[in-house]
């Protein structure tokens, strides 16, 4: 009996590696002659960077670079020397969590720091950038991250400009001749979860922006800024940033990946996915075992748990999902495909409960599941 262990986090509460470990053990006690294959996944969101040190195996360094106002932030991102891969999540130059509340405006936030990152990698020599752009402060299009990188953006006069969102409609021209002289050898492949075009009302700044700091007439700004970049990029790389699904994440630096680091835009779970080698894997298997802290409508939307369904019914696996609560009904389970359901919510007194003993409650899911499926 192959079983294959494949879940998210329970956010809060369990992480997908502690997730693998008590389910095998369950197993094991009850069927000790069983195949285990412990494979945790994430979406790209929280808690990606460690899933993907689970088969990278690598060391995180550490970087002083610029946070979003050009200020020393110490950051850090994953580096294998074997298989010479970096895991950089913006948000550890670029994010929102660097800041409180209050010091949010991405009408004056760079990228820059995320491309000081991707120096360091480079210069590291890095074959391959997995690049995470998810919570981001910024609205500048990436042309921060670009500069770091050796773009320089010029404006009528000449003259460089200062890589924030407020100066997008100042630039005329983009010179690519002085770029990092690695990155032409580098594949980098970008974790993008959203599809939202770079401008418009579905655009980066009007979807984004206020989240950010911006008020009205600023996101107004931000997105006339857009506008004027995306006709300088669709001049001089040949293509147009409205037709490329997700171009606005992470207030334009989907476009920015794309066009500046000749990037490929994946969903986490498939990047995961392909970090993991999870279909070679699941051959052959009678069982996945998937699991996240609430399966819903938005189970569907690039989450693991329609990853790994994915990939199971190519294979005709069975799949059983162990979650922390159940918002979709019988019907909605049986067409997702899912031929096993089981939550922590349905045993414990209350949520916090729930959150606080997910492990026993995982351990009672998992000797139940066994004694009823893997006889």
């Amino acid at each position: 009996m192959k079983v294959v262990i494949a879940p998210d986090k329970f956010k809060g509460s369990l992480t997908g590696i502690e997730f693998c470990n008590i389910v095998e053990e369950n197993i094991l006690e009850l069927k000790p002659n069983s195949e285990i294959l412990k494979l945790p996944l994430a979406d790209g969101g929280d808690g990606t960077i460690e899933v993907a040190n689970y088969y990278l195996e690598g060391e995180f360094v550490e970087v002083i670079v610029n946070n979003p106002f050009f200020k020393p932030v110490k950051a850090s991102y994953l580096f294998s020397e074997n298989s010479k891969t970096a895991f950089i999540e913006m948000a550890e130059a670029s994010g929102v969590k660097l800041l409180q509340k209050e010091e949010l405006n991405c009408m004056e936030a760079t990228t820059f720091g995320t491309g000081e990152l991707i120096i360091d990698a480079l210069e590291k020599g890095v074959k391959t950038i997995i690049l995470g752009i998810g919570g981001s402060a910024t609205n500048d299009c990436g042309i921060g991250m670009a500069a770091a990188l050796g773009y320089q953006f010029l404006d009528k006069k000449g003259n460089k400009v200062i890589p924030i969102g407020k100066n997008l409609s100042e630039i005329t021209t983009i010179d690519a001749s002085k770029n990092h002289p690695f990155l032409i050898d580098t594949v980098f492949k970008i974790a993008c979860d959203v599809t939202n075009p770079l401008y418009g009302k579905n655009g980066a700044a009007y979807v984004y922006a206020a989240q950010k700091g911006a008020s009205k007439d600023e996101v107004k700004m931000l997105d006339d800024g857009l506008q004027h970049i995306a006709k300088l990029i669709e001049q001089d790389f040949k293509i147009n940033p409205q037709n490329i699904e997700g171009a606005g994440a992470a207030g334009g630096m989907g476009i920015a990946s794309k066009v500046f680091l000749n990037g490929e835009l994946i969903s986490g779970i498939n990047l995961i996915k392909e970090l993991a080698r999870f279909d070679e894997h699941i051959k052959n298997a009678d069982w996945i075992i998937t699991g996240e802290g609430k399966l819903d409508n938005q189970t569907l939307s690039g989450k693991v748990i329609q990853g790994v369904l994915e990939s199971a019914k190519k294979l005709n696996i069975k799949t059983a999902a162990f979650c922390g609560s159940v918002a979709i009904n019988e019907k909605e389970i049986s067409t997702m495909g899912i031929s096993y359901i089981d939550s922590v919510i349905e045993r414990a007194l209350s949520l916090e409960d729930a959150m606080e003993n997910s492990a026993n409650y995982l351990n009672e899911i998992t000797a139940k599941f066994v004694k009823e499926e893997l006889r």
